[in-house]
């Protein structure tokens, strides 16, 4: 089959990353393989090429969302079947540990993101790849493939991310950081599904609208340097409930003076950098709340893909490129070039 790999880490990934002929996986008793009919670019992927901040295996292969049609189905497997339409769940954890066992497979100490930290040779971005059976959510007729590729990792973080750990309730007022990323997008419409006010940030005009089309009340460019007092003076210097941020150490301090007494931050990335400065009156004379957040569960992914299904949830799709042409897919992911996601189908080479 084919495959994107890469035997090196750089920079560059057009240097290092090439279609290769591979075997075709070989599946264990308890795991599906899945026929990639569509594969969907994250941030991870470049960490991954780059080698930094953590060092994947090599020889490797990328991407952590992958939906297509069941193929076949080791000896174990009970609950799929070929021919069932799935999609990846990318938090692989051990099942059996404290964490784990209470719901909390975010948490487990032996987790790794699939397609980022697994390997030799074991990602999405490939005609064929394999999966536990606890790794594979269905998805109804009512959601394509690309759909469901492009929703899949950033709506199952964003839906941890408000309903699980900020707990967003109607009538809250959201601040979503970064509107038009993976994240950002899949933000903005939960928080819209709970009947919440939504603020969102973008980065220029273009970004700003596109916002407004998925749904945000308010839209301000954060790349303004008084971005912050704009928010303020949209809440009539109430401040807001909720922030969603992803951004780092930019943006930081800002947002935690944002927060209304009992406002909550939660956290899941850091793309302009991780230390940061924190004025620590917000925190304990306002009681605020700082929530960190990573990945989420299959519980939470299926919940997307339902309301992907109805409608309530679209994901933006920038490009979906040939496979021949996949690297093209890594380099507008490190220059921001696109808005949405951008997919590849390892099948058109």
């Amino acid at each position: 089959m084919k495959a994107a790999v890469f035997r090196e880490y750089n920079q560059d990934p057009t240097k290092v990353v090439k279609i290769e002929d591979i075997d075709t996986p070989k599946l264990k008793p308890n795991e599906v393989l899945i026929k990639v009919e569509s594969a969907s670019y994250n941030y991870n992927d470049l960490w991954a090429i780059w080698g930094d901040p953590v060092k994947t295996p090599l020889p490797h292969i990328s991407g952590s969302d992958v939906a297509g049609p069941v193929v076949e189905v080791g000896e174990d497997v009970t609950k799929f079947r070929p021919g069932d339409r799935v999609v990846s769940h990318s938090n692989l954890s051990c099942r059996i540990c404290e964490m784990c066992t209470a719901g909390r497979e975010y948490d487990c100490n032996d987790r790794n993101i699939w397609g980022f930290q697994t390997g030799p040779l074991w990602g999405g971005f490939a005609q064929y790849t394999h999966l536990p059976e606890v790794n594979v959510a269905k998805i109804p007729d009512s959601v394509s493939f690309d759909d469901a590729a492009a929703i899949s990792m950033v709506g199952m973080t964003a839906w941890h991310m408000l309903v699980d750990r900020a707990k967003i309730k109607p009538g809250q007022t959201v601040l979503i950081m970064g509107g038009t990323s993976g994240v950002g997008m899949a933000g903005i419409q939960i928080a819209k599904l709970y009947n919440c006010d939504v603020i969102a940030t973008a980065g220029n005009q273009e970004k700003m609208d596109t916002c407004k089309k998925l749904g945000a009340d308010q839209v301000v460019n954060h790349r303004e340097p008084d971005w912050y007092k704009k928010v303020r003076n949209l809440t009539n210097k109430q401040g807001v409930d909720v922030v969603f941020e992803h951004i780092g150490k930019a943006v930081f301090p800002q947002e935690v003076s944002l927060l209304k007494m009992g406002g909550t931050l939660v956290a899941t990335g850091a793309t302009t950098g991780y230390d940061t400065t924190l004025d620590l009156r917000y925190l304990f004379f306002k009681g605020t709340n700082l929530l960190g957040s990573t990945q989420g569960t299959k519980s939470g992914l299926e919940d997307v893909i339902y309301w992907t299904g109805r409608g309530k949830i679209k994901p933006l799709i920038a490009t979906k490129l040939p496979f021949s042409e996949m690297v093209k897919g890594h380099v507008m992911m490190a220059n921001a070039d696109q808005i949405g996601k951008i997919l590849t189908n390892p099948q058109e080479l």
